[in-house]
């Protein structure tokens, strides 16, 4: 009888364990469990995520509303963070996902899951609309380049200088790094830099409210990019990045992402329905 009791008991702990381990299977399962996920945003990036009245909004803003809406009865924990630290907040576990605009790289896809592209991230020149003496990605030899510290947009310019300035003998003259593109502009603006390098979602409603002082510089240079979202690369969070694929499928299929894209950017842009294999 001891006998059988002591196995009762182990086998009631081995069940315990069992329904433990199957109830926080995953993220996605935990997130649902505890009613909230935890998102890490850096609000400093128009259209995409920026601050009005004490409030994230944006592109991404709206997009990520939509699909959570997908997860009746959980409630957004959005923070808003410095962009220099925001993936490895991610690593550390201080939140579940981040939801902000950052561009594919197979860099940082080796130490990150990413999910679908949510934007078409191909890099151009804004420049100031009187300065005649930037009419393509190869004048920025001899000038003053503007940039986010940590940004992709850092490491275009640094890419094109190599492979395509270099070896015509020729070079930019300096990079200035900025904590934010807010602050690259007014540098613009000011005559600080010459030439600002971001993606053109970005530039294009900029340039739409302030033309008098600044211009776009086409075509595009570097390889073809995209912007998606990122989570942590671990059995652990596949489910969350899934589900979140899925979300944007959705909204690509109904003609909602195209919708808030014209909102947001005055155009729409083709984004593939899966994860690129980007050349950088």
């Amino acid at each position: 009888m001891i006998i059988h009791h002591k196995l009762h008991q182990l086998l009631c702990a081995a069940c315990l364990t069992l329904t433990a381990v199957s109830a926080h299977a995953d993220l996605l399962s935990d997130i649902k469990a505890r009613g909230e996920i935890v998102i890490a945003t850096e609000a400093r990036y128009e259209p995409f995520e920026m601050l009005e009245d004490g409030k994230i909004v944006g592109y991404g803003k709206d997009v990520l509303d939509a699909i959570l809406q997908d997860l009746p009865g959980v409630k957004l924990k959005q923070l808003d963070l410095p962009f220099q630290g925001i993936l490895a907040g991610l690593s550390a576990k201080r939140y579940d996902f981040v939801a902000t605009s950052l561009m594919i790289t197979q860099k940082r896809m080796d130490n990150y899951a990413f999910t679908n592209p949510i934007a078409d991230a191909s890099v151009a020149i804004l420049k100031r609309a009187n300065d005649d003496s930037i009419q393509k990605p190869e004048d920025m030899a001899g000038k003053v380049i503007g940039v986010q510290a940590g940004s992709e947009q850092l490491t275009a310019v640094k890419t094109f200088e190599e492979q395509v300035l270099k070896p015509q003998g020729k070079g930019v003259k300096a990079i200035k790094e900025f904590t934010d593109y807010n602050e690259a502009y007014a540098a613009l603006a000011s005559r600080r830099v010459d030439i600002v390098p971001q993606a053109i979602p970005n530039l294009a409603p900029i340039v739409k409210k302030r033309g008098d002082i600044f211009a776009i510089v086409q075509p595009p240079f570097g390889a073809k990019t995209y912007y998606g979202w990122a989570a942590r690369k671990d059995e652990d969070s596949r489910a969350l990045v899934e589900f979140f694929n899925q979300g944007l499928l959705k909204l690509h299929k109904s003609g909602k992402l195209a919708e808030l894209q014209q909102k947001w950017f005055g155009f729409t842009m083709d984004t593939p329905d899966e994860l690129p294999q980007p050349s950088a």
